[in-house]
C-alpha cells in the first residue's frame, strides 16, 4: 500500500483503527456491508482507516472520499466545531468528507449509499 494512503498515521493509531474495526457500531456495520461490495462500490472502500491523526469511518483512496457514521454526540456544539475543524484539516489533504447520522443509516440505508456513490 502506498504510504500517502495513511498521511503520516502512526502505528498506534494503526492499530487502534483494527480495534475499531471489530468493534464498530450497529449503524457502521450495516453500511459497511453495503460499500465492501464490488458490484456497488467497483473502489475499494476501507472501514475505520488511519489518516494522520484521525480514523476516518470509511474511505475510498481512488476518490479521496472520507465517509463518518455520527452518533447522537456529534449534535452537541463542541463536537460539531471539532468535526468541522478536523473536515477541514482533512480537505488540506485533498480528502472530503460526508457525513450520515446512526438514524439515516439505519432508518434508510438506500439513500445513504445513493448519497455515498454521487459523492464519488
Amino acid at each position: 500500500m502506498p504510504d500517502n494512503m495513511y498521511y503520516g498515521a502512526s502505528k498506534e493509531l494503526k492499530l487502534l483503527a483494527r480495534d475499531h474495526r471489530r468493534n464498530m457500531t450497529h449503524a457502521e456495520k450495516l453500511l459497511w456491508l453495503r460499500l465492501k461490495n464490488r458490484r456497488d462500490f467497483p473502489d475499494r472502500m476501507r472501514s475505520q482507516h488511519p489518516i494522520s491523526k484521525f480514523i476516518l469511518d470509511f474511505y475510498c483512496h481512488q476518490s479521496s472520499l472520507g465517509i463518518e457514521v455520527d452518533g447522537g454526540y456529534h449534535k452537541e456544539r463542541a463536537q460539531k466545531f471539532y468535526d468541522e475543524d478536523r473536515s477541514e484539516i482533512l480537505l488540506e489533504f485533498g480528502i472530503r468528507i460526508i457525513r450520515f447520522s446512526n438514524e439515516e443509516v439505519v432508518n434508510d440505508i438506500d439513500k445513504v449509499v445513493d448519497a455515498i456513490k454521487q459523492s464519488l
